[in-house]
């Protein structure tokens, strides 16, 4: 335990300028994404552009094509979320539950890039990077791709997968040097289980109306 706060400790002290930029516009990217707020997606892209640097700094190649993806995917969702309707001048996007088929392909989407993402780090770690954990990215990767995907077409399903992603981020950087990034994924995991709740909520109000 005590090694454990010391490492702790000590990676507070060692967390760069950068770091702690990138580490608030993550989370307050993630509560404007709760609020269903336009904003997540400027933010968003501060938190995104600085961690693929971070990233690749610390071999996390695969968090770094997360972000990367992220960074392609925030515009795209910037776009999605700003259409309004002709006439009425409101969003044309909803939150929505995802249906059975949609399910299907999220869990395929999510299969193929975790295998991809698999075999590409293994290759990386036997040749360039000793120090990756493939399945661990592999899966942190992933469930990223996945929900981010999602939360562009407003889904309530996304915030599973981030939910997932948290999970499996928290030690990952932990592991790897990156405390203070560590602690904002323990702040994301709660935010991403009220997001889940909120958005629900949403979803079926918009059902009903």
């Amino acid at each position: 335990m005590n090694t454990i706060l010391e490492q702790f400790i000590s990676g507070l002290r060692a967390t760069t300028f950068l770091e702690f930029i990138a580490v608030f516009a993550g989370i307050a990217s993630v509560w404007f994404s709760r609020k269903e707020h336009i904003l997540v997606y400027p933010i968003g892209l501060i938190n995104t552009i600085i961690y693929i640097y971070l990233s690749l700094k610390g071999h996390l190649f695969g968090e770094a094509s997360v972000n990367l993806y992220y960074t392609i995917m925030s515009i795209y969702g910037w776009i999605l979320w700003s259409r309004k309707d002709a006439v009425k001048h409101e969003a044309v996007l909803h939150v929505q539950f995802s249906t059975q088929k949609e399910w299907l392909y999220q869990l395929l989407f999510f299969a193929v890039f975790y295998v991809a993402i698999y075999a590409a780090l293994s290759w990386l770690k036997t040749s360039f990077a000793p120090e990756a954990i493939p399945w661990a990215d592999a899966f942190a990767s992933a469930t990223a791709y996945t929900g981010m995907w999602l939360m562009a077409r407003k889904k309530v399903e996304s915030w599973i997968w981030w939910i997932a992603t948290n999970i499996a981020s928290i030690p990952l950087y932990f592991v790897k040097g990156f405390v203070f990034t560590s602690v904002q994924y323990v702040v994301l995991l709660i935010l991403a289980v009220f997001g889940l709740i909120s958005w629900m909520q949403k979803a079926r109000q918009n059902k009903q109306a």
